[in-house]
């Protein structure tokens, strides 16, 4: 039984690590919370005054704001979709006796492990590139002219390549669950008379609900700050068409050196990024508690 020393002990032997990881966060953010209420360029040094709201007003109404927000929710909404369905249905896969079965495992979740510059780089240069990718290649093998994916359709090029990074992590979390499964239950309903179609919506689905919400919560925290697939390849064009609200904010700060209208942009982003977590949390977290 701990007693009260014990925890005097472990409070204070814990406090340098919380009070360093405190600082860690809390001097970067209050940093960019005071940067986003001046008028702050890197082209004008020593030029910087305290403008109020003002940045968060231009970054609110900049049309390029609500593009970058409607981009960011359908990246979040597309990478999901296809990251659960796929995910149950590799699980389903991968959870049949089959020959060479953790060499399988191994392979499909083998790209969780790829830096995403990495994928990036090889989605748009072996597969995706209109001249000498390998889609290219099957189009022009069908007689069809080839595609420029990141030119004609780059935001569903972007949710293709991060819905592949992301598809073996999800495989990972939904075979776990599904081989928690009792075989009795699966069994008597086969006895029952209950298809594989019933019984998959009535005792396989229902018990990987928990692990379908693990998905959704971890993965939509990830994937509010997608940057280095876009960066990599379409640099957030053609004009916004792929552009996020973290690619909106690098572009301000970096590109066009508008430090206080980019500070003003990272804390909406964070604002916002705050408000889906609570709302998953809260109404898509209740299943953990089941």
């Amino acid at each position: 039984m701990a007693t009260t020393h014990t925890h005097s002990a472990a409070r204070l032997m814990m406090a340098p690590s919380v009070i360093l990881l405190f600082a860690w966060m809390a001097v970067p953010l209050g940093m960019t919370i005071y940067f986003s209420f001046l008028r702050y360029n890197l082209l004008m040094p020593g030029m910087e005054e305290y403008t109020g709201f003002l940045n968060y007003q231009y970054f609110l109404t900049d049309p390029a704001f609500f593009a970058a927000l409607t981009n960011t929710l359908l990246l979040v909404g597309g990478v999901l979709s296809i990251t659960i369905i796929g995910g149950i249905a590799f699980a389903l896969l991968l959870d049949q006796p089959i020959f060479g079965q953790g060499i399988v495992r191994i392979l499909v979740i083998a790209p969780f492990f790829v830096m995403p510059t990495v994928s990036a780089l090889v989605w748009k240069n072996m597969f995706m590139n209109p001249v000498n990718g390998l889609f290219a290649w099957i189009s022009r093998s069908f007689g069809f002219a080839p595609l420029d994916f990141l030119a004609s359709i780059p935001l569903l090029s972007i949710i293709i390549i991060v819905a592949w990074q992301w598809l073996p992590f999800a495989t990972l979390i939904m075979l776990t669950a599904l081989q928690s499964l009792d075989e009795e239950q699966k069994d008597a309903a086969e006895m029952d008379g209950a298809g594989a179609v019933s019984r998959f919506l009535y005792i396989v689905l229902p018990h990987m609900a928990r692990a379908i919400t693990v998905v959704i919560l971890i993965e939509t925290i990830f994937l509010l700050s997608v940057f280095a697939e876009i960066l990599v390849t379409t640099n957030g064009g053609p004009g916004t068409a792929s552009t996020n609200l973290t690619y909106l904010v690098y572009a301000q700060a970096l590109l066009q050196f508008d430090i206080g209208g980019a500070s003003a942009g990272g804390i909406v982003a964070v604002i916002l990024a705050n408000i889906v977590a609570i709302f998953l949390v809260r109404l898509i977290g209740k299943n953990l508690e089941a």
